[in-house]
């Protein structure tokens, strides 16, 4: 019994490092090409090296760090890497919205309506990550709707690794277009109509190409103010 208690304190603890390394990663509290180092990291946490380590594997297995001949380094911001996160973003969650349109109970559609009716609730001074997370949550229950484990695990991983292009790009105008976006989005899903979902789900995701490169700018000029 200690022992399955210590195993799920130190698994517990490993969570946490890997949450807290996740956010600085995704948040470029690391600066593109940084290396990390290890032992200082651990220090800063409070923490062994080996959940650490660990939690650096997997940040580079997620697509936010790369390995180097001395550990790894935060990847740079790119415009090519993003232009292809949010390809493969609208694929996905098109998708989503075939597979919603068909599979969606009754209650999970209402339980969306009310998401939406909190969300679009939410004041304008609240914190762009709280309402990024408001974004994120409804394509979430979308994401769920399909039945399928693994496009929600895909899309996660996705939304994690644009997070900071939607963070550096949300204010009041961007977000009450969203907010008339996902109503538009839950009109379609009530009729049933993948169709017309997927059509605007492509008009809400994409973005031109000198839109990727406006928001790349953008975010190195805040990574390095």
């Amino acid at each position: 019994m200690q022992a399955r208690t210590i195993s799920s304190v130190r698994g517990k603890r490993g969570e946490d490092v890997l949450d807290r390394l996740r956010s600085m990663a995704i948040f470029y509290e690391f600066k593109p090409g940084e290396r990390l180092n290890e032992a200082e990291l651990a220090d800063a946490l409070g923490v062994s090296r080996t959940p650490v380590r660990e939690a650096l594997m997997a940040l580079a297995h997620e697509g936010f760090l790369e390995a180097s001949s001395r550990g790894y380094v935060r990847r740079r911001l790119d415009v090519k890497e993003m232009k292809d996160l949010y390809e493969l973003r609208l694929a996905i969650e098109k998708e989503c919205c075939r597979y919603a349109a068909q599979r969606a109970t009754d209650e999970q559609i209402v339980e969306l309506g009310q998401y939406l009716a909190h969300s679009r609730s939410v004041a304008p001074s609240t914190s762009v990550t709280e309402l990024v997370e408001l974004d994120e949550g409804f394509h979430d229950r979308l994401a769920k709707m399909t039945g399928n484990a693994e496009l929600e695990k895909m899309l996660v991983l996705i939304s994690r690794r644009i997070r900071f292009m939607r963070w550096i790009s949300m204010d009041n105008a961007v977000r009450e277009s969203t907010q008339d976006q996902h109503s538009a989005l839950l009109n379609a899903l009530q009729e049933r109509d993948a169709e017309k979902m997927q059509a605007l789900m492509t008009a809400h995701i994409s973005l031109r190409q000198d839109q990727i490169v406006e928001a790349v700018t953008r975010g190195l000029a805040k990574i390095y103010l």
